[in-house]
């Protein structure tokens, strides 16, 4: 911690023209430190690397770091709260990617939320996990949860209530928008169909794209079936960039729409921010898991090989406990195979 801080400290002393000039060494040294240190330590913090351009329109980030088991008490947490939120605003969409199974990435949300909203910057918070169309307008403050999950046709065996629900009520008890921005289900066949998805992406990073979808899928899926499942994420990408560009176009100046998502839809490069408008100023804070004794993260992120230059922030919690879950699936798929001919599905 102590190299980050003082290459936070150089680069503060340092004229704004001769910044440049020590960027990249910086950049390298940030990432030296969090692989050397933060992750085998089960440590988290944020750190922060900003895009091409943008070094001089936005200040620059400490490393932060501290335990996530005491993630909202005290002075300390919300100083690291405060200095992530100046970091990335301000912003016209901040995108928060998170790990699914991963309950601090959604105790995070929240404090966005919240910090957000009690400050009047909150516009929309925009949803993966409810599909485009679906929305909380027209309810009150006080709406009861059992209608703002009606209204959003929440699917609780795929998200579970009580884990995306405190940040969702947190904006409708102020009075703020939420909105489904996945691709409804009923397009999911289409966009398998459509071969002009394969065209969203440069080839090279359709092959890389295609090559996530496979590693993601533990190489059981069927070849034949990768471009079909690859044109449904693309499609996924560009239904949740619809959906926060027009929100973002509601907002009244100042204000932010805050989009959560997995990390492998936020990548700047892959997923989401490619097809936002390119005058649309977006941000990418993206939480991530620290390996567990070297092995990689639960639920691994198929963005992590160039996370650092895909994301604008990486906020690293605390390591989960270690599961296979390509063991999982492969018994999952050995248990329907096994069935006898006509058992049910």
């Amino acid at each position: 911690m102590a190299a980050v801080r003082a290459a936070a400290r150089v680069n503060a002393l340092v004229r704004p023209r001769e910044r440049g000039m020590l960027r990249s060494f910086h950049a390298f040294m940030l990432r030296w430190v969090m692989f050397r240190f933060l992750l085998p330590l089960g440590l988290y913090g944020l750190l922060v690397f900003p895009a091409a351009g943008a070094a001089s329109e936005r200040a620059d980030c400490l490393a932060l770091s501290g335990a996530w088991s005491q993630p909202a008490e005290g002075a300390a947490a919300r100083q690291r709260l405060e200095q992530a939120m100046s970091c990335l605003l301000p912003a016209r969409v901040l995108l928060v990617g998170e790990q699914h199974n991963a309950p601090e990435h959604q105790q995070l949300q929240l404090q966005l939320v919240e910090w957000l909203a009690v400050r009047g910057q909150l516009a929309a918070l925009a949803l993966e996990m409810a599909a485009q169309g679906r929305d909380t307008r027209g309810l009150p403050r006080s709406a009861h949860e059992a209608d703002v999950r009606a209204a959003l046709a929440w699917n609780e065996r795929a998200w579970p209530w009580e884990n995306y629900g405190p940040a969702i009520m947190a904006a409708v008890r102020a009075g703020v928008p939420v909105a489904g921005a996945n691709l409804p289900r009923e397009r999911m066949q289409a966009a398998m169909r459509d071969e002009k998805l394969d065209q969203r992406l440069p080839a090279a990073q359709l092959q890389v794209q295609q090559g996530r979808i496979r590693q993601s899928h533990c190489g059981l899926l069927p070849e034949e079936q990768i471009a079909p499942m690859t044109r449904v994420q693309i499609a996924r990408d560009v239904s949740m960039a619809q959906v926060a560009a027009r929100l973002a176009g509601q907002a009244a100046s100042g204000q932010t729409v805050v989009l959560v998502a997995g990390n492998g839809h936020t990548h700047r490069v892959l997923g989401v921010p490619r097809f936002l408008p390119a005058q649309l100023q977006a941000r990418v804070l993206s939480a991530r898991t620290a390996a567990a004794d070297g092995a990689q993260p639960l639920q691994a992120d198929p963005a992590q090989e160039d996370a650092l230059d895909a994301v604008d922030a990486v906020w690293v919690t605390p390591a989960l406990a270690l599961r296979d879950h390509c063991a999982d699936l492969r018994a999952l798929r050995q248990a329907g195979s096994s069935k006898p001919s006509g058992a049910a599905p």
